[in-house]
Protein backbone atom coordinates (compact mmCIF):
# COMPACT_ATOMS: atom_id res chain seq x y z
CA UNK A 1 0.00 0.00 0.00
CA UNK A 2 3.00 2.72 0.94
CA UNK A 3 4.34 1.93 -2.93
CA UNK A 4 1.03 2.30 -4.14
CA UNK A 5 1.26 6.21 -6.14
CA UNK A 6 -1.31 8.37 -4.40
CA UNK A 7 -4.23 9.41 -6.83
CA UNK A 8 -5.16 13.11 -6.43
CA UNK A 9 -8.94 12.37 -6.85
CA UNK A 10 -11.04 12.09 -3.54
CA UNK A 11 -12.10 8.52 -2.57
CA UNK A 12 -16.04 8.39 -2.16
CA UNK A 13 -15.68 6.94 0.81
CA UNK A 14 -12.92 8.17 3.04
CA UNK A 15 -13.60 5.08 5.51
CA UNK A 16 -12.43 2.66 2.32
CA UNK A 17 -8.98 2.93 1.93
CA UNK A 18 -8.50 -0.20 -0.26
CA UNK A 19 -9.75 1.84 -3.28
CA UNK A 20 -8.74 4.72 -5.05
CA UNK A 21 -10.40 6.25 -8.09
CA UNK A 22 -8.42 5.70 -11.11
CA UNK A 23 -6.32 8.65 -12.60
CA UNK A 24 -5.14 8.05 -16.35
CA UNK A 25 -2.74 10.09 -16.27
CA UNK A 26 -0.64 8.56 -13.04
CA UNK A 27 1.80 6.53 -16.03
CA UNK A 28 2.66 9.32 -18.13
CA UNK A 29 6.52 10.74 -17.17
CA UNK A 30 4.55 14.53 -17.81
CA UNK A 31 2.99 16.77 -15.19
CA UNK A 32 -0.79 16.48 -15.96
CA UNK A 33 -0.89 20.78 -15.58
CA UNK A 34 1.15 21.18 -18.70
CA UNK A 35 -0.20 18.27 -20.77
CA UNK A 36 -2.64 20.65 -22.71
CA UNK A 37 -0.74 23.70 -22.76
CA UNK A 38 -1.96 24.41 -26.50
CA UNK A 39 -0.81 27.21 -29.05
CA UNK A 40 -2.08 30.10 -28.75
CA UNK A 41 -1.31 31.01 -32.80
CA UNK A 42 -2.33 28.64 -35.87
CA UNK A 43 -0.03 26.06 -36.34
CA UNK A 44 0.52 25.25 -40.28
CA UNK A 45 2.44 22.62 -42.85
CA UNK A 46 3.38 24.45 -45.06
CA UNK A 47 4.78 28.04 -44.70
CA UNK A 48 2.77 29.53 -47.67
CA UNK A 49 -0.31 28.93 -45.43
CA UNK A 50 1.08 31.14 -42.93
CA UNK A 51 1.66 34.31 -45.34
CA UNK A 52 -2.51 34.21 -46.53
CA UNK A 53 -4.00 36.56 -44.38
CA UNK A 54 -7.12 35.78 -45.50
CA UNK A 55 -9.67 32.47 -46.09
CA UNK A 56 -9.73 31.12 -49.52
CA UNK A 57 -12.57 31.71 -51.92
CA UNK A 58 -13.95 28.08 -51.11
CA UNK A 59 -13.51 28.00 -47.85
CA UNK A 60 -15.14 32.23 -47.39
CA UNK A 61 -17.73 30.58 -49.65
CA UNK A 62 -18.44 27.81 -47.34
CA UNK A 63 -18.19 29.74 -44.12
CA UNK A 64 -20.63 32.56 -45.26
CA UNK A 65 -23.51 29.84 -46.88
CA UNK A 66 -23.14 28.10 -43.49
CA UNK A 67 -23.40 30.94 -41.45
CA UNK A 68 -26.26 32.54 -42.66
CA UNK A 69 -28.32 29.16 -43.35
CA UNK A 70 -27.84 28.06 -39.26
CA UNK A 71 -28.59 31.66 -37.92
CA UNK A 72 -31.48 31.78 -40.50
CA UNK A 73 -32.68 28.21 -39.53
CA UNK A 74 -32.25 29.08 -35.82
CA UNK A 75 -34.64 32.67 -36.38
CA UNK A 76 -36.84 30.94 -38.42
CA UNK A 77 -37.33 28.21 -35.87
CA UNK A 78 -37.73 30.98 -32.85
CA UNK A 79 -40.40 32.53 -35.10
CA UNK A 80 -42.15 29.37 -36.18
CA UNK A 81 -42.37 28.02 -32.63
CA UNK A 82 -44.20 31.38 -31.89
CA UNK A 83 -46.74 31.30 -34.57
CA UNK A 84 -47.15 27.37 -33.36
CA UNK A 85 -48.32 28.43 -29.89
CA UNK A 86 -50.46 31.26 -31.31
CA UNK A 87 -52.12 28.79 -33.44
CA UNK A 88 -53.00 26.26 -30.76
CA UNK A 89 -56.79 26.06 -29.45
CA UNK A 90 -58.20 25.61 -26.20
CA UNK A 91 -59.12 22.36 -27.04
CA UNK A 92 -55.85 20.79 -28.36
CA UNK A 93 -54.16 18.10 -26.77
CA UNK A 94 -50.70 18.42 -25.46
CA UNK A 95 -49.67 15.67 -28.34
CA UNK A 96 -51.45 18.00 -31.14
CA UNK A 97 -49.85 21.19 -29.75
CA UNK A 98 -46.08 19.90 -29.59
CA UNK A 99 -47.24 18.81 -33.51
CA UNK A 100 -47.88 22.16 -34.08
CA UNK A 101 -45.50 24.03 -33.10
CA UNK A 102 -42.59 21.37 -34.54
CA UNK A 103 -44.41 21.84 -37.42
CA UNK A 104 -44.29 25.42 -37.96
CA UNK A 105 -40.83 25.63 -36.14
CA UNK A 106 -39.03 23.12 -39.03
CA UNK A 107 -41.34 24.74 -42.20
CA UNK A 108 -40.32 28.35 -41.12
CA UNK A 109 -36.64 27.37 -40.16
CA UNK A 110 -36.33 25.71 -43.63
CA UNK A 111 -37.57 28.61 -45.42
CA UNK A 112 -35.71 31.83 -43.56
CA UNK A 113 -32.65 29.84 -43.47
CA UNK A 114 -32.56 28.71 -47.21
CA UNK A 115 -33.16 32.16 -47.84
CA UNK A 116 -30.46 33.47 -45.43
CA UNK A 117 -28.12 30.86 -47.08
CA UNK A 118 -28.90 31.99 -50.65
CA UNK A 119 -27.67 35.29 -49.27
CA UNK A 120 -24.62 34.03 -47.64
CA UNK A 121 -23.79 32.51 -51.12
CA UNK A 122 -24.03 35.43 -53.06
CA UNK A 123 -22.25 37.48 -50.51
CA UNK A 124 -19.06 35.39 -50.51
CA UNK A 125 -19.25 35.24 -54.28
CA UNK A 126 -19.15 38.42 -54.78
CA UNK A 127 -16.33 39.67 -52.61
CA UNK A 128 -14.23 36.90 -53.51
CA UNK A 129 -15.03 38.30 -56.87
CA UNK A 130 -13.92 41.75 -55.74
CA UNK A 131 -10.99 40.66 -54.45
CA UNK A 132 -9.72 38.86 -57.06
CA UNK A 133 -10.64 41.84 -59.50
CA UNK A 134 -9.21 44.53 -57.33
CA UNK A 135 -6.34 42.81 -55.58
CA UNK A 136 -7.06 43.82 -53.02
CA UNK A 137 -8.82 42.75 -49.75
CA UNK A 138 -10.80 46.39 -47.76
CA UNK A 139 -13.74 47.83 -46.81
CA UNK A 140 -14.70 48.70 -50.47
CA UNK A 141 -14.84 44.63 -51.26
CA UNK A 142 -16.98 44.17 -48.44
CA UNK A 143 -19.25 46.90 -49.05
CA UNK A 144 -19.66 46.65 -53.03
CA UNK A 145 -20.71 42.85 -52.29
CA UNK A 146 -23.62 44.13 -49.92
CA UNK A 147 -24.97 46.25 -53.05
CA UNK A 148 -24.28 43.55 -55.61
CA UNK A 149 -25.90 40.54 -53.37
CA UNK A 150 -28.98 42.76 -52.63
CA UNK A 151 -29.54 44.15 -56.27
CA UNK A 152 -28.92 40.38 -57.13
CA UNK A 153 -31.07 38.83 -54.36
CA UNK A 154 -33.80 41.06 -55.31
CA UNK A 155 -33.21 41.53 -59.57
CA UNK A 156 -36.31 38.92 -60.70
CA UNK A 157 -38.69 41.83 -59.04
CA UNK A 158 -37.18 44.36 -60.94
CA UNK A 159 -34.64 47.36 -61.27
CA UNK A 160 -36.46 49.30 -58.53
CA UNK A 161 -36.38 46.59 -56.41
CA UNK A 162 -33.17 45.47 -57.49
CA UNK A 163 -32.05 48.91 -56.30
CA UNK A 164 -33.54 48.73 -53.07
CA UNK A 165 -32.71 45.82 -52.11
CA UNK A 166 -29.00 46.92 -53.13
CA UNK A 167 -29.01 49.93 -51.14
CA UNK A 168 -30.29 47.66 -48.17
CA UNK A 169 -27.47 45.55 -48.56
CA UNK A 170 -24.55 47.78 -48.96
CA UNK A 171 -25.50 50.29 -45.82
CA UNK A 172 -26.05 47.08 -43.93
CA UNK A 173 -22.57 45.67 -44.77
CA UNK A 174 -21.00 49.08 -43.95
CA UNK A 175 -22.72 49.15 -40.53
CA UNK A 176 -21.68 45.46 -39.77
CA UNK A 177 -18.10 46.59 -40.89
CA UNK A 178 -18.09 49.85 -38.77
CA UNK A 179 -19.10 47.66 -35.72
CA UNK A 180 -16.28 45.73 -36.29
CA UNK A 181 -13.88 47.80 -36.52
CA UNK A 182 -15.48 49.87 -33.41
CA UNK A 183 -15.43 46.48 -31.57
CA UNK A 184 -12.35 45.68 -32.53
CA UNK A 185 -10.88 49.36 -31.20
CA UNK A 186 -12.27 49.27 -28.01
CA UNK A 187 -12.70 45.89 -26.85
CA UNK A 188 -9.55 44.17 -26.28
CA UNK A 189 -9.56 40.44 -26.92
Amino acid sequence: MANQPRSSYPTEEPHDHNRRLYNPYQDLKVPTQTLYNLPTSPEFLFQEESIVQRRSWGENLTYYTGICYLGGAIAGAGKGFIEGVKSSEAGDSMKLRVNRILNASGHSGRTLGNRAGVLGLLYAGTESGMVMLRDTDDIVNSIVAGLGTGALYKAASGPRSAAVAGAIGGVAVGLAVTGKQMLKRYVPI
